[in-house]
C-alpha cells in the first residue's frame, strides 16, 4: 500500500513543493526587510529636509545633500495637514505630464500602503507636513517573484506530465499494435495449413456437409487475422454504404445471440455512404453488439439507429441492459478495464482507436442509466 504511493514522481513533487514553499517564505522575509529599510530611507530623507530648512550654519549641507540625492528608489509625496500636495520625489515625470491626476492617484495608493511620516513645524506646532511613501520596484519584484516562480514551475510540471503521458500512450499503442501484428503473423501458418486440409476433405464426397461449415470458420479466422494485421498501420479507406455493413453485422450477431434477445436496425431509408475500412468498421460494430449482449445477460433488445446530421452520420447502438455505473463511465475505453469475469478489456479500447484514429470520427457513451441500458454513439463524416 505504501510502496505505490512513494515513488520517484511523488518524491520529485515533494521536493518541488518544498523548494517553492521555502522560496515563498524567504521572499516574504526579504520583502519585510526591504519594507523596513524603505521606511528608514524615507525617515532619513524627511530628517535631511528638516536640517536643510532649520540649520543656518551650513555645516550639514553636504551631508543633507548626500542623503537627499541618494534616495532614488523610494517614491515620496509631501502634503500639508489638509492633504494638499506640496512636493514629491521619484515619480514618473512622463505620466505626470500626461495625466494631471496621476500624483493624486499615487497619494491615495501610498496612503493605503504605509502610515505617513509626520513633521511638525517647530515655530508653529499647529502646522505639520505629512510624508507618504510607496514601495520601490525592488520590493514589488521580491514580493511577486515567488508567484512568477510558481507559475513557471507549474507550467514546467504540466508540460512534463503531458510529455510523459504522450510518451506512455505512444509506447502503449506500439505494444498493442505489436501484439496485434504478432497475433496475425502467428495465425498465418495454421490458416494456410487449414486451407490445405479443407482441399483434401473436398476430395471425399462424404464430407460435403462438413466442408462448407469449415470454410465459413476458415473465412472467419482469415477476417480476424486481417483485422489484427491492420492494427498499427494506416488502413485503406473505401466508400461504402454504412447500412450494408451494419445489416451484415447485425445478421451475423443475431444468429449467435440467445433467443430472448431482439435486434432492430432503423434508418431514414436512404444510403449512408462513408469512407471506412470495412474489416475494421465491422470489428467495431461487432464489439459494440457483443458488449450489448453481455449487458443484457440473455434477454432484452439491441437497437441500432442511423441518422444523417449534416455533415456527419450518427450511429447509435443501444441496449436495455444493466447500464454502466457512474464511476466506470470514464474508464470504459481504457485498455484493460472490464467488469466481466473473463476478457482482457481491449474491445472498446480498440474500437475507439479504430474510429477516432483511422476514420477521423468519434466513439463515446452517449447516455447510460443503471438498470435501463446504455447507448454508444459513433460519429462518421459522410
Amino acid at each position: 500500500m505504501i510502496q505505490p504511493l512513494f515513488n520517484w514522481r511523488t518524491g520529485l513533487a515533494i521536493i518541488a513543493i518544498a523548494i517553492i514553499t521555502g522560496t515563498i517564505f524567504y521572499s516574504q522575509f526579504l520583502a519585510n526587510k526591504i519594507a523596513k529599510e524603505e521606511r528608514q530611507k524615507a525617515a532619513e530623507w524627511v530628517e535631511a529636509g528638516k536640517l536643510l530648512v532649520n540649520d543656518t550654519t551650513g555645516i550639514s549641507d553636504r551631508l543633507v545633500g548626500l542623503i537627499i540625492s541618494e534616495n532614488k528608489s523610494v517614491p515620496i509625496i509631501q502634503t500639508d495637514e489638509h492633504g494638499n500636495i506640496i512636493d514629491y520625489v521619484n515619480l514618473d515625470s512622463i505620466k505626470i505630464a500626461n495625466d494631471s491626476s496621476f500624483i493624486r492617484k499615487k497619494l491615495k495608493e501610498y496612503q493605503s500602503q504605509n502610515p505617513p511620516i509626520e513633521w511638525v513645524n517647530p515655530t508653529n506646532s499647529a502646522k505639520k507636513n505629512l510624508y507618504y511613501y510607496g514601495h520601490s520596484s525592488l520590493l514589488y519584484q521580491v514580493r511577486f517573484y515567488p508567484l512568477v516562480q510558481l507559475l513557471i514551475v507549474s507550467l514546467f510540471i504540466i508540460i512534463t506530465i503531458a510529455a510523459l503521458n504522450t510518451s506512455f500512450r505512444a509506447t502503449q499503442n506500439q505494444v498493442w499494435a505489436g501484439m496485434a501484428k504478432e497475433t496475425a503473423h502467428q495465425l498465418g501458418t495454421p490458416l494456410t495449413s487449414l486451407e490445405g486440409w479443407i482441399e483434401m476433405l473436398k476430395e471425399n464426397r462424404s464430407n460435403e456437409k462438413i466442408v462448407p461449415e469449415l470454410e465459413k470458420d476458415l473465412e472467419r479466422l482469415k477476417l480476424v487475422s486481417d483485422r489484427f494485421g491492420k492494427i498499427g498501420s494506416i488502413p485503406q479507406l473505401e466508400e461504402k454504404n454504412v447500412m450494408v455493413q451494419l445489416d451484415y453485422m447485425v445478421d451475423y450477431i443475431r444468429k449467435r445471440a440467445p433467443g430472448k434477445v431482439t435486434f432492430s436496425l432503423k434508418s431514414a431509408g436512404e444510403p449512408f455512404p462513408a469512407r471506412i475500412s470495412p474489416p475494421l468498421f465491422d470489428w467495431v460494430i461487432e464489439n459494440l453488439l457483443k458488449n450489448a449482449l453481455d449487458a443484457l445477460e440473455g434477454k432484452g433488445s439491441v437497437n441500432i439507429k442511423v441518422e444523417y446530421r449534416s455533415p456527419v452520420i450518427h450511429i447509435d447502438v443501444s441496449d436495455t441492459g444493466k447500464g454502466i455505473a457512474k464511476q466506470h463511465i470514464g474508464n470504459v475505453f481504457k485498455p484493460g478495464f472490464t467488469t466481466k469475469k473473463r476478457g482482457w478489456g481491449l474491445g472498446l479500447s480498440l474500437s475507439k482507436r479504430i474510429i477516432e484514429q483511422y476514420h477521423q470520427g468519434e466513439l463515446f457513451v452517449r447516455n447510460t442509466e443503471p438498470g435501463k441500458g446504455t447507448t454508444f454513439r459513433i460519429v462518421l463524416k459522410k
